[in-house]
């Protein structure tokens, strides 16, 4: 063979891998800048999947949340819960959370949200869909924040018709990450360490996730409508003019005299801790090393050459290579048993404050019942409502220890504390009533408990179907009418609740 033909067939067998290697990175250039370049988004548009059609990759993740779909009855698991919140809507009905395809379904199935039969019955005020839909927004700048704020739950109902999604935390000119609900704002300027318009990047990667993963409250606020009409709104509110410990919001609270719901059986004027996830994180090895949650709980994943956020947002357990590993040296199996060993403490301190906190508002109810006087009891429900809150909020953003566990044992600890202390002062009480001996009743089933505290479970079941069957449909066709129903944002939903055998519901 000549030389000239094989230094010919020595370049072509050179050049065309080069050449395929150009078109492949040119075509993913192409890909990512398609990513990149900025799609026409209405404002406020709620359908996230009219935002997939410009970001296929991170609306497909996000529909894998519709994987945790399985039902856990915490009051089964955990009876004491049904004593603690006597008299408030989690005594009624709690599950573990699901993923965020089921943050409106949930919200409308749940026994909390009772049963209304129009716009204005129902136990629960309007401020309960803030978190569970990208319509808040919008509806938000349609009639004011105030307005929003005013009136019941079922008020809404037929312009509440998207989960949690893209419009949440994404502005539609931009694709930036954004703060939509103006309370979290608020919140980040009175408690100063960090003002919202100084933000970078990387605090918003927690910042989006704060504005719902992080204790609140519905604060009474007067108004006057454009009717000169006088309303009062329960605006969601952040307590953190003190700081973001337990007990710096415990001050706030009880500087104002705030109280949730004041507790059916021993009269105690109550807290309940909503989700503070974002408060713990702050106290713990990552929110102190500026770890995002984003970092953790939406990581990078490449596909080709094209790099994106999983939007696919659950445990970090789930995906260790991309998230857990990405940080520490360890092999995942040895992570993962380290971690369930941690959790096995935390666990045991956690059922033992349950455990102390329910007898203790079992024993203050009998307290009360034997003629023990408001003064003998001060002290003693003050101790309840701070055990309570204490325990409440160390474990109500589910993920607090795996954020910050020496703070979650820590408060968990001073909870069982503060429970002790409450039944020590009973038993003087008690025996001064001649009932040092008092066993509280027994609460170890779900049902049990529900007896003890008097709740009508199976009426509160047939007041939810009605519901369902009825005001609930006519939700759905308003919004069809209306232009907000996404048929995409219910497919496969299946009717999966802790007072029902599922069957198919299709929405």
């Amino acid at each position: 063979m000549k030389r000239s033909t094989v230094l010919t067939v020595v370049s072509v067998a050179a050049i065309v891998p080069l050449a395929l290697l150009a078109i492949s990175i040119n075509e993913n250039k192409a890909e990512q800048q398609a990513i990149n370049a900025v799609p026409q988004i209405k404002k406020f548009e709620s359908r996230s999947s009219e935002w997939g059609k410009y970001y296929q990759r991170q609306y497909d993740t996000y529909k894998q949340t519709r994987k945790s779909d399985q039902i856990t009855d915490m009051l089964q698991d955990n009876p004491a819960l049904v004593v603690m919140w006597a008299g408030y809507g989690f005594s009624k009905d709690y599950n573990a959370p699901r993923g965020h395809f089921y943050m409106l379904e949930d919200n409308i199935n749940t026994l909390r949200t009772g049963g209304p039969v129009d716009a204005i019955t129902g136990p629960m005020p309007t401020a309960c869909w803030t978190c569970k839909s990208t319509d808040v927004p919008r509806l938000i700048d349609e009639i004011g924040e105030l307005d929003y704020f005013t009136g019941k739950w079922a008020r809404h109902g037929s312009e509440i018709a998207n989960p949690v999604g893209c419009g949440d935390c994404h502005d539609n000119e931009t694709m930036k990450l954004t703060i939509t609900r103006d309370f979290l704002k608020r919140g980040l300027d009175a408690e100063g360490s960090l003002k919202a318009a100084e933000a970078t990047h990387q605090d918003m990667r927690s910042l989006v996730c704060a504005q719902c993963h992080s204790e609140y409250y519905f604060k009474k606020t007067e108004w006057t409508d454009k009717n000169g009409e006088k309303k009062t709104a329960g605006v969601v509110t952040f307590p953190w003019d003190n700081g973001f410990s337990v007990e710096a919001m415990e001050k706030y609270y009880d500087d104002i005299s705030f109280v949730d719901w004041t507790h059916k059986v021993s009269k105690t004027p109550m807290l309940k801790a909503q989700h503070p996830g974002y408060e713990i994180y702050k106290t713990g090895a990552h929110g102190l090393n500026n770890v995002a949650c984003a970092d953790c709980h939406m990581p990078y994943v490449r596909e080709g050459g094209v790099k994106y956020s999983s939007h696919n947002v659950g445990s970090p357990l789930d995906h260790m290579a991309n998230t857990c590993l990405n940080c520490h040296s360890e092999e995942e199996k040895a992570f993962k048993d380290r971690v369930a060993r941690k959790l096995e403490r935390k666990t045991e301190l956690n059922k033992t404050a349950m455990d102390v906190i329910a007898k203790a508002h079992l024993e203050a109810a009998k307290a009360w019942e034997l003629g023990a006087t408001e003064a003998e009891m001060k002290d003693i429900l003050q101790d309840i409502r701070h055990a309570q809150w204490r325990w409440d909020y160390s474990i109500a953003s589910h993920g607090s220890f795996f954020h910050a566990p020496e703070e979650t044992l820590r408060i968990l600890g001073s909870a069982i504390n503060k429970g002790q202390d409450a039944r020590v002062k009973l038993r003087a009480v008690l025996a001064k009533y001649n009932a040092g001996e008092y066993a509280a009743p027994d609460f170890s089933t779900k049902e049990k408990a529900q007896a003890v505290i008097g709740l009508p479970y199976q009426k509160l079941v047939d007041e939810k179907m009605t519901f369902l069957n009825g005001l609930r449909q006519e939700w759905v066709k308003e919004q069809m009418q209306k232009g907000l129903y996404d048929p995409t944002a219910w497919e496969g939903m299946v009717f999966n609740t802790s007072y029902k055998p599922s069957e198919s519901a299709e929405k």
